[in-house]
């Protein structure tokens, strides 16, 4: 992928260097060539950087006072999570420059109160923690995503990440009260404030969420937790077609007392990368089929002895769908551990992808009701560009989020696949511009959608972009080249 960078910063200076390393001593600092290498590499192998140092703060005053440091010399700053993202937010650019700020070694879980419904937690708490955490308490954070054993709450909430249960309980932005951030100049501003009403002026923490640490460093976050469900249904479903799973989400609502948590569309082609390369994972109905659906409705009342639970009333409503000529096959769970077979499949979609060869990812939204005629448009106008490519539409039904993404053909190598890359998205993301869509749901910009941003947002959002950025970071020193260039 091409460099972001308009300008070329210099060489990180030796007594920067050497002034970083005495605030974060020897467990926080390396120059080493072999130790960096996990933090400039994207795991799915798009991005390769270079980085003058990979710094690992211990707590929120090592970040302040690396950051000043490299305010005061200019040095640019690049803030990393788990290094699970998909857009090369978190990885350095090629000249090697910059400064990999890591929150790993921040990764405590500060208070739980179950009263209250909330955690505190620095940045660097793996998301899995978190939510082992909370049903320890019998409560759930419920951010749920594939990368959630190793992504990092910091980065959640950098890029605003989504999951599969943003229909009922939203985004992450909507699962946090309040946060910690440093500033590009150093400053800590503390609002890690436990209030639902808080009508102070500018909401700022707003303002950091999903900016993908181009405005500063979030560092600790008050975050919600919620009842955990007491009575969970999930199944697995063949469907007639994308317009069936539409009908089927809108009907599920009422059908479920309003409990439908997850709704996520699958097509057979995704299914068969999982079951070719995923071990442990295997189709749950017996006949072949092109679209899939897992639904899940959750509630946190227990059913009642001898009363009618959500798994009663899901088998009912499945068997009327069925009978509709709607859904074609079904299974529901009888078990959690069937449970969790089933979200393995959908779960490993990315994985199976990237073991099969190249693909071309598109994380867009539409408006629910937009999904079955944008699928059946953003297939056709990708295969006028690449005859032979293999659609592998996947993602969220309930809140209009597919993970719209294009395999190159069998036997086609990376080059020659990328060479389209270009045509690809112009031909997906025009659609997406005709049906009033957005061109990331929730894997954010990075340098990956960086100039797509700047062809499809209006000069009057860029511009305000572009002001708030100055405002915060006039040298362009956090995550330079990384969602809206200055």
């Amino acid at each position: 992928m091409p460099d972001t960078y308009t300008t070329i910063p210099a060489a990180v200076p030796a007594s920067v260097l050497e002034a970083i390393h005495r605030v974060v001593g020897d467990k926080g600092f390396t120059t080493d060539v072999r130790e960096m290498e996990p933090h400039v590499v994207e795991w799915r192998d798009n991005y390769h950087g270079r980085a003058a140092a990979v710094v690992k703060p211990a707590n929120t005053e090592e970040v302040a006072a690396v950051m000043k440091i490299c305010h005061q010399a200019g040095v640019p700053v690049v803030p990393q999570g788990g290094m699970t993202g998909l857009t090369g937010a978190g990885i350095p650019h090629e000249h090697g420059g910059e400064i990999v700020l890591s929150l790993r070694r921040m990764n405590r879980i500060l208070e739980v109160n179950p009263l209250a419904f909330t955690m505190t937690v620095e940045a660097g708490v793996v998301l899995k923690t978190i939510q082992e955490t909370a049903a320890a308490h019998d409560r759930l954070f419920p951010l749920s995503l594939g990368a959630e054993g190793s992504c990092a709450i910091g980065g959640n909430l950098s890029t605003n990440a989504g999951g599969v249960q943003v229909l009922h309980y939203g985004n992450a932005r909507s699962l946090v009260l309040g946060l910690e951030v440093v500033l590009p100049d150093g400053r800590i501003w503390n609002g890690l404030r436990a209030l639902k009403k808080d009508n102070t002026g500018y909401d700022l923490k707003n303002l950091f969420m999903g900016a993908e640490g181009t405005l500063g460093i979030i560092t600790r976050a008050v975050l919600k937790i919620f009842p955990k469900p007491k009575d969970v249904a999930t199944a697995w479903m063949a469907v007639r077609d994308p317009a069936a799973s539409v009908e089927l989400l809108s009907r599920a609502h009422e059908a479920s007392e309003d409990n439908v948590t997850s709704c996520e569309l699958m097509s057979r082609q995704g299914l068969e990368f999982v079951f070719k390369h995923i071990p442990g994972c295997a189709d749950p109905l017996e006949g072949r089929h092109d679209w899939y659906v897992l639904l899940e409705w959750s509630s946190t009342r227990a059913v009642p002895e001898g009363g009618t639970g959500m798994t009663e009333r899901m088998e009912a409503f499945l068997g009327a769908l069925m009978e509709e000529g709607l859904v074609l096959d079904a299974t529901l769970a009888q078990s959690t551990t069937q449970a969790q077979a089933f979200w393995k499949i959908r779960e490993s979609h990315s994985e199976a992808q990237k073991i099969e060869g190249p693909s071309i990812k598109h994380d867009i939204s539409v408006s629910v009701s937009e999904i079955p005629s944008f699928i059946e448009r953003g297939i056709a106008a990708m295969k006028q560009v690449v005859p032979d490519l293999r659609p592998v539409p996947f993602g969220h039904v309930g809140d209009g989020n597919l993970h719209f993404n294009a395999q190159a053909p069998e036997g086609m190598g990376k080059d020659e696949f990328f060479a389209h890359y270009g045509a690809i998205n112009r031909a997906v993301y025009d659609i997406v511009r005709e049906v009033a869509g957005s061109i990331s749901a929730e894997h954010g910009i990075g340098r990956f959608k960086l100039e797509e941003l700047e062809h499809y947002r209006s000069p009057v959002e860029l511009d305000v972009m572009r002001s708030i950025k100055r405002a915060l970071d006039p040298q362009n020193l956090m995550n330079p080249g990384k969602v809206i260039r200055i």
